[in-house]
């Protein structure tokens, strides 16, 4: 199945570089490196991640590539990375 990255989830990625990267550019690049391989996971395997406990939903779960929670939803067609985010981070709906 095909991994598609949202734009909000791209921001993410380049949002966390950034921040790392103000300290050392060598781990920045490894951090995103352990994100984006991660995520390949889940091409083959998308039921692996566990439902995000913020939601009551199947079609939407996560992995963690500490510290991080990469979050994504499960189509018919394709898998969406929606979200990477901290996993101190509460990524409950807003009401």
């Amino acid at each position: 199945m095909k991994v598609r990255w949202t734009a909000t989830a791209r921001r993410h990625l380049r949002a966390i570089r950034e921040y790392i990267a103000k300290d050392s550019e060598y781990y920045a690049q490894r951090v995103i490196g352990r994100i984006i391989d991660r995520s390949e996971q889940i091409a083959e395997f998308p039921m692996s991640g566990r439902e995000v406990p913020e939601y009551d939903r199947s079609d939407i779960r996560e992995l963690f590539e500490s510290p991080y929670r990469i979050i994504y939803r499960i189509k018919r067609d394709a898998i969406d990375v929606i979200a990477v985010i901290h996993g101190a981070r509460d990524f409950s709906p807003k009401r």
